[in-house]
């Protein structure tokens, strides 16, 4: 008994000690894969190319993270190096992944990091181009490879999941710089702005083995993916920057999330010395959140995704088509072409489109909102005003990139985020002018539910 009463009076004096034994709250596993095509093909993100690509600057990747709470329940987060996230994949991806793994649909989330430096994913918009069906069978087997890659490592992610650690920081990144600039005319450029609005935050998800070994480093940050301009594949920025952060990190995975970037670009910019640069610089802003004192996440995986009608201004007739056909423009030309060819197709045109919105609870304090499209920087301001919680993140190119996905604000002002870009693919028309508050709306409901 003498022996017995000092084990006791530790024990009772260091609580701690008992409590170490308890199930952690978290596992997770993550993986990489290189998805550079293995050939020259053409590229995405500017329509004024004219040849296809010319080799590789810097690889690019898809990267999964699987989280699992004590519960049992998981979150499949996929990051892509690529222009976007074509519907069709990310409806493939999630019914797959539900099939293989049980993980719900609205427990996945794919981003994109917007680079204009891959390849092409899809071919909806060429017209008038002598090498369309070489390019509509070069896009549709890279992306059906893909499809097959990414169900292979959100498998291959959960299958390492182990227990695991999650904190929360960040800091600020200051190359991004709003690209609308009034032209004099009561339009607007696409030129650098200093006085517009911007979201230079940089919110850092860092996951790490219960011995400390950091398995995952997810980050953030509002800006396009448009350092570059040339024929070579690249990551651009976030490519740069995810590979210096593995380097400073060796065994993470380092997997990048664009934020709400759609009226945002890297200053300054075309050279890939200043691809580099960017890189390095927003590499370290995730370095100096790291260096803060992190905020553990303990508790639940809670996750909501509803597809919106998001409805179109109007539907333009035949005869305004036709019309329009006769354009000098020949964006505007041959956008009617396009419609009128949908038109012939499908029988009637569209009144909405199916916009993915998507909350998740990463534990009690990390709401993460994620929105399809190029969504503009006026969305990431004014939800995180405006939703509970200590932590809220938001992040565009998620899901679906089907366009530009403009505020009440940009809509109202008109240039190419608030409805002039539609020219370039096949939507009939511009968004309805309510579209910010149909997502936000969404957003809340969605949010609420999770209570």
């Amino acid at each position: 008994m003498k022996l017995l009463a000092p084990c006791l009076a530790l024990l009772l004096a260091f609580p701690a000690i008992a409590a170490a034994a308890d199930p952690p709250s978290w596992k997770a596993g993550a993986v990489a894969t290189r998805i550079t095509p293995e050939q020259s093909m053409w590229m995405a993100g500017y329509a004024a190319r004219t040849a296809p690509s010319e080799g590789v600057e810097l690889d690019l990747y898809a990267k999964a993270l699987v989280l699992v709470d004590a519960g049992g329940e998981t979150f499949a987060l996929v990051t892509m190096d690529l222009i976007g996230v074509p519907r069709s994949l990310r409806l493939a991806v999630a019914e797959r992944v539900e099939q293989q793994y049980g993980i719900k649909p609205s427990h996945l989330t794919i981003n994109a990091s917007h680079t204009h430096s891959g390849p092409e994913l899809r071919t909806s918009k060429l017209w008038g181009v002598d090498d369309v069906a070489l390019r509509q069978e070069e896009a549709g087997e890279y992306t059906a490879e893909l499809e097959m890659k990414l169900v292979r490592m959100v498998g291959e992610a959960l299958a390492k999941a182990a227990p695991a650690k999650v904190a929360y920081c960040s800091s600020t990144c200051g190359f991004a710089m709003n690209r609308r600039t009034p032209d004099g005319q009561g339009g607007w450029k696409n030129f650098p702005n200093p006085e517009g609005p911007v979201d230079q935050r940089v919110p850092v998800l860092k996951v790490s083995g219960l011995d400390d070994q950091e398995l995952a480093i997810v980050f953030g940050y509002a800006c396009h993916c448009t350092t570059l301009g040339h024929q070579k594949f690249s990551g651009d920025y976030a490519g740069y920057a995810q590979r210096q952060i593995e380097a400073n990190h060796p065994g993470a995975v380092a997997l990048f999330m664009n934020g709400c970037s759609g009226d945002q670009n890297p200053y300054p910019r075309k050279t890939t010395a200043l691809a580099e640069t960017h890189g390095q610089t927003l590499a370290t802003a995730v370095e100096a959140a790291l260096g803060t004192t992190t905020k553990p996440i303990e508790g639940t995986i809670r996750a909501a995704y509803r597809e919106i009608p998001l409805a179109y201004e109007s539907l333009p007739s035949r005869a305004q088509l036709e019309e329009e056909q006769k354009s000098p423009d020949k964006w505007v030309a041959t956008h009617a072409t396009r419609v009128l060819q949908r038109l012939d197709e499908e029988g009637s045109l569209p009144k909405d489109y199916p916009y993915p919105v998507q909350v998740l609870r990463i534990g009690s304090d990390l709401t993460w909102v994620t929105l399809g499209g190029e969504v503009v920087v006026d969305y990431s301001l004014r939800l995180g005003r405006e939703l509970p919680g200590p932590i809220v993140w938001v992040s565009g190119y998620s899901n679906d990139v089907m366009g530009y996905i403009p505020s009440q604000r940009v809509w109202e002002e008109g240039g190419y985020e608030g409805g002039g870009a539609m020219v370039y693919g096949t939507h009939p028309s511009r968004w309805a002018s309510q579209v910010e508050e149909q997502i936000v709306n969404t957003v809340k409901e969605l949010r609420q539910s999770l209570d």
